[in-house]
């Protein structure tokens, strides 16, 4: 990280060098809308409202999820761990564009039809309550109705886990 000083303050050249030391944690995001089901491995989400139960998740616009999440009613996100990696690879680096990546692993019907993750520790869903470009992610905001843990990982999967994977798509 190359910083510098100004007056007492010590500054960091960019934003980039800042976002080079956090260390997100990974979720698998979920919906189906018009027939069509699809899913991504997200690292931009965050619970933004305790009351009413809000989150919000930045969907790549290059991705296939983002275009069937745009008429989407609903989203799943899915909590990873070490023992997560697969469903990780499957929704990091294949593209819904190419592959059906739900024959490749166990989920069930959501609520809405949104494919569950059988193998995630845990998930929540929730209508989609508004969305809005953000820059080269659009910002999903759901209002949470629905959630299961099936195991307490000790450990989230993080961007760091997942940084050598090749992407489906650029974000």
């Amino acid at each position: 990280m190359t910083a510098k000083n100004v007056g007492n303050e010590r500054v960091v050249d960019s934003f980039d060098d800042v976002t080079e030391v956090l260390d997100y944690p990974m979720f698998v995001v979920t919906t189906a809308s018009n027939g069509r089901s699809a899913g991504c491995l997200a690292g931009f989400a965050t619970q933004i409202s305790i009351d009413p139960p809000r989150f919000l998740v930045g969907l790549s616009d290059k991705n296939h999820t983002y275009r069937v999440a745009l008429d989407a009613p609903r989203l799943a996100v899915h909590l990873l761990d070490a023992e997560s990696m697969d469903l990780a690879r499957l929704f990091g680096e294949q593209t819904g564009d190419d592959v059906d990546k739900f024959t490749s692993c166990a989920w069930l019907l959501g609520p809405d039809g949104v494919p569950v993750l059988d193998d995630a520790p845990a998930w929540f869903s929730g209508a989609v309550h508004d969305h809005r470009p953000a820059g080269d992610h659009t910002a999903f905001v759901i209002e949470v109705d629905a959630a299961e843990v099936r195991r307490r990982p000790a450990r989230l999967l993080r961007l760091s886990d997942v940084a050598d994977f090749d992407p489906g798509h650029d974000a």
